[in-house]
C-alpha cells in the first residue's frame, strides 16, 4: 500500500532539479546540467580552510599559504562546493528563498567530506544568528544544516549551544580586518545548553566560508567554554582569490 501510494505522489509531483526544476530520477537531487556546473570540492585541498591546492609535494597533510603564516584556531576545515555558479544559486536559494529541502541533499554532501575524520563523540553546532534576524529570517540555515550532518555521521548536535549576544551589520563587501573587528565578542555559549561545549570535540557548521571570521569567532568561543579539538565544515567557500 506505501509502495503504491509513493508511485501515485511521483506521478503527481514527479521529482524535479533542486537547482533548475528539471525533471530528475530521485527527490531532491540536481539533474545532470546543473550537477556538471556544480564545483564540488575534493583532491588536494587545504586541510585547515579546504581551499583547493594544486597537486604536488608530499606527505598526507596540505595547507595553503595562509594557513601557514595564520594558522586558523580550529583543527581541520572542509567544505562541499565553491560559492560559484550553482554553488552560488544553491545557497542563495537555500538561505534567502526558503528552500529549506536544500539542507537534506547538501547534509549528504558535507558529511561525506568529513566522514572518517570526527570522533564518535563530537557535537555539532551551527553558527548562530541574533534572534532578531532568526525571527525575520524564520529558520536558521546553519542549524538546518547541523542537523542534517549530525544524522548523516551518527553524531549529537545542539542547535543553540552557541549565541549572538549582539547584532551585527552585514558582513557582505567587508574586508577580512572589518569583518574580525565587527564579530569581536559578538558570539558566546548559550546561558544554558553552552554548557554542553565543555570536554567536546566540536563540528562548526556554517553555509558559507568568505574570510573564516564568523567562525574564528565561534571556535574561539567554543575552545574558551572548554571544548575541543574544534573543526569545521561549510556548504560551500569563497576562493582565496574572490
Amino acid at each position: 500500500m506505501l509502495a503504491r501510494l509513493q508511485t501515485a505522489v511521483s506521478l503527481i509531483y514527479p521529482p524535479r532539479c533542486i537547482t533548475c526544476g528539471d525533471l530528475v530520477e530521485t527527490d531532491f537531487g540536481l539533474c545532470g546540467t546543473c550537477w556538471r556546473e556544480t564545483e564540488f570540492l575534493g583532491g588536494v585541498m587545504c586541510d585547515s580552510c579546504g581551499v583547493p591546492l594544486t597537486p604536488g609535494g608530499g606527505g598526507e597533510s596540505h595547507h595553503c599559504d595562509t594557513c601557514m603564516q595564520v594558522p586558523p584556531p580550529w583543527v581541520q576545515g572542509r567544505s562541499a562546493l565553491m560559492y560559484e555558479g550553482t554553488g552560488r544559486k544553491l545557497v542563495l536559494s537555500f538561505k534567502h528563498g526558503d528552500r529549506q529541502e536544500i539542507a537534506g541533499s547538501a547534509g549528504l554532501w558535507m558529511a561525506n567530506m568529513m566522514r572518517r575524520n570526527v570522533p564518535e563523540d563530537t557535537l555539532v553546532v551551527p553558527v548562530p544568528l541574533h534572534w532578531s534576524r532568526l525571527l525575520k529570517r524564520r529558520y536558521n540555515q546553519s542549524a538546518l544544516l547541523a542537523r542534517s550532518v549530525a544524522r548523516r555521521l551518527g553524531l549529537d548536535w545542539c542547535p543553540d549551544a552557541l549565541m549572538r549576544r549582539k547584532k551585527t551589520a552585514s558582513l557582505e563587501g567587508l574586508n577580512r580586518e572589518a569583518r574580525f573587528a565587527m564579530l569581536e565578542n559578538a558570539i558566546q555559549p548559550h546561558p544554558k545548553r553552552g554548557a554542553k561545549l565543555k570536554d567536546k570535540p566540536v563540528l562548526l557548521i556554517d553555509d558559507v566560508m568568505t574570510s573564516g571570521a564568523t567562525l574564528e569567532a565561534c571556535t574561539n568561543t567554543c575552545l574558551a567554554a572548554g571544548s575541543g579539538p574544534v573543526r569545521i565544515l561549510t556548504l560551500a567557500r569563497v576562493g582565496k582569490d574572490a
